[in-house]
């Protein structure tokens, strides 16, 4: 079925206009999404597709949030606010609790604290808010020895680092990230959206697996009281239904720094363009020894959580690793559940952004995905 492609390609970037449509047409009647991306600080691709979307429209974009939270702790590694090697406690006394205390922040943000969550479960207030989640996680026992493993901290990274942030700066993360990062560049990615933006926002759909699909989601182990169950939150006594999180308007409203931005795909690919690359006569947000360090692997090989091979950077993942194996050495990003993706390739000046209304099986980065950064990429390699 043939489907119209809205928005514009610049020269050399046909190719990935041709591979959307191509994509587009396979998906079901109701797809919903936007890819946009920047080379060299030069936006190149600016596409969507779906009845109701447009270039505007704004989109729950689960743990690509975290790609926001990470490039805030990194401005503030770079400006010598924050030092990646001293210890959390350093900033954040409280959290020696329960065999805690040397933990560094650089091991924090790889994932390798062991708090992914508590025993009991957070309830959806608490979810919302990242100072609740710190101040509970802060009591809580690691489920293994603190830094000696690695494993996602899915729901609460972004409040453990944004913790630190406070600390260290007397304001939360978010406000640093709208002062230093979102309105300095007039950037669609909100966290906290401001109820001015409300009719923009498209609500996230859940999944519409095959049966064969189903028959795959049914067999994946999902005890309550397994690690990715504390993890996601799923033994609390009012579940988390993560597919449906960024209609909760409260997640919304709070925008916590896990799980609750809402953005674009203009707006994912803005952040990294901003990150790597001069724009609007500003230089990069991150000098180049910045971005390095931050994409540089920090946590290799067996999560605990995801009971997979994973790779991250500090905060950010490994995205050459975990997702695109084309990209060059040293990229970093995040990508979010219902199927978002956002990176920066620092090596090709590629930054870029996805967005999808209805929650991609079998959650994380789309598989699209795959096919249409590679076509980004591919064109970039040659303008």
């Amino acid at each position: 079925m043939t489907r119209e492609i809205h928005g514009t390609v610049t020269g050399g970037f046909e190719t990935v206009k041709e591979e959307f449509a191509a994509f587009v047409a396979e998906e079901r009647p109701d797809y919903e999404g936007q890819l946009c991306a920047y080379v060299h600080g030069r936006r190149v691709v600016d596409l969507w597709a779906g009845d109701g979307t447009d270039a505007d429209a704004l989109y729950g974009v689960y743990s690509s949030t975290k790609g926001a939270a990470h490039l805030v702790v990194a401005l503030l590694v770079q400006d010598g606010t924050l030092e990646l090697d001293r210890k959390v406690t350093y900033y954040w006394p409280e959290f020696a609790a329960e065999g805690k205390g040397l933990l560094t922040l650089r091991e924090l943000l790889a994932h390798r604290a062991g708090v992914v969550g508590t025993e009991t479960g957070f309830s959806p207030q608490e979810l919302a808010d990242d100072r609740q989640l710190a101040e509970r996680l802060a009591d809580q026992r690691p489920f293994w020895r603190p830094g000696t493993a690695f494993g996602y901290h899915g729901l609460v990274i972004g409040a453990l680092a944004g913790e630190v942030v406070r600390r260290a700066t007397g304001r939360t993360l978010q406000e640093v990230y709208e002062e230093r990062v979102r309105a300095p560049y007039g950037l669609d990615f909100f966290l906290g959206l401001p109820a001015a933006h409300e009719p923009r926002f498209r609500s996230a759909r859940p999944m519409a697996p095959t049966a064969e699909q189903r028959v795959l989601l049914d067999s994946v182990p999902s005890g309550p009281h397994t690690l990715a169950a504390i993890a996601f939150n799923r033994h609390a006594a009012e579940p988390t239904d993560l597919e449906l999180l960024p209609n909760d308007p409260l997640i919304r409203a709070k925008g916590p720094a896990s799980v609750g931005g809402v953005a674009s795909a203009r707006g994912l690919a803005g952040l990294y363009a901003a990150a790597i690359s001069e724009m609007e006569g500003k230089a990069p947000l991150l000098k180049e020894d910045t971005a390095a360090e931050f994409g540089q692997f920090h946590s290799v090989g067996y999560d605990l959580v995801a009971r997979a091979h994973k790779a991250f950077g500090i905060g950010f993942q490994a995205t050459a690793d975990t997702w695109h194996p084309f990209l060059g050495a040293g990229a970093f990003g995040h990508s979010g559940a219902g199927g978002c993706q956002a990176f920066a390739d620092p090596r090709s000046g590629l930054a870029y952004g996805y967005t999808r209304r209805r929650f991609a099986f079998p959650g994380g980065a789309a598989p699209e995905n795959n096919r249409l950064a590679a076509a980004v990429h591919r064109a970039a390699l040659t303008v």
